[in-house]
């Protein structure tokens, strides 16, 4: 089973993914990390992420980008975590495809190759589209960029959510009954 789970920054959208995870009664739980850690701030907030996540058992996997690459030692349910950190580093790391056709299909062959490894897949992702119309600099290309693979998942994801303040609105299917 697929959900995608969507909300804005701090709005309840990973502890829900979390949640969703936990009541698969998956035995092997991954959590892959897409956050690379540049300078303090990020750092802290990883720290933060990890520390919230301590004892929920999950096994975390650090990974950046060309998910198509990772191969999981056993099969479970996975909590991708976060598309939108995902597409910035395919589109403007050193490690990422570069441009934004390379970008999209690098991170739509990643969550298929972690579909076919998994039991159950949560992939969070941030609502940044919603912030207005006029951006400086790259930022449209980004946003265009998350836009397509959001529109793309939905079409494949058995289950779509938002959450808001924590509370999770279904847009398709339904909350999974694991």
């Amino acid at each position: 089973m697929f959900t995608l789970v969507i909300g804005g920054a701090s709005s309840g959208k990973s502890a829900y993914g979390e949640s969703l995870i936990a009541r698969t009664g998956a035995e092997v739980r991954y959590y892959i990390a897409t956050m690379e850690p540049y300078g303090a701030e990020a750092a802290a907030r990883v720290a933060k992420h990890r520390a919230l996540r301590a004892g929920g058992g999950f096994e975390t996997v650090e990974r950046y980008t060309n998910l198509s690459a990772l191969d999981l030692p056993g099969r479970g349910a996975v909590l991708l975590e976060c598309l939108g950190n995902l597409a910035a580093n395919e589109l403007y790391g050193p490690a990422g495809a570069g441009e934004a056709d390379g970008a999209y299909r690098a991170v739509m062959e990643g969550v298929a190759h972690l579909r076919r490894q998994c039991t159950h897949l949560v992939a969070v992702s941030s609502e940044v589209c919603t912030g207005g119309r006029d951006y400086a600099g790259d930022t449209d290309r980004y946003l265009r960029l998350l836009a397509r693979i959001h529109r793309a998942l939905c079409a494949q994801a058995d289950n779509v959510c938002e959450v808001v303040c924590g509370c999770a609105q279904y847009y398709k299917g339904k909350e999974p009954e694991w």
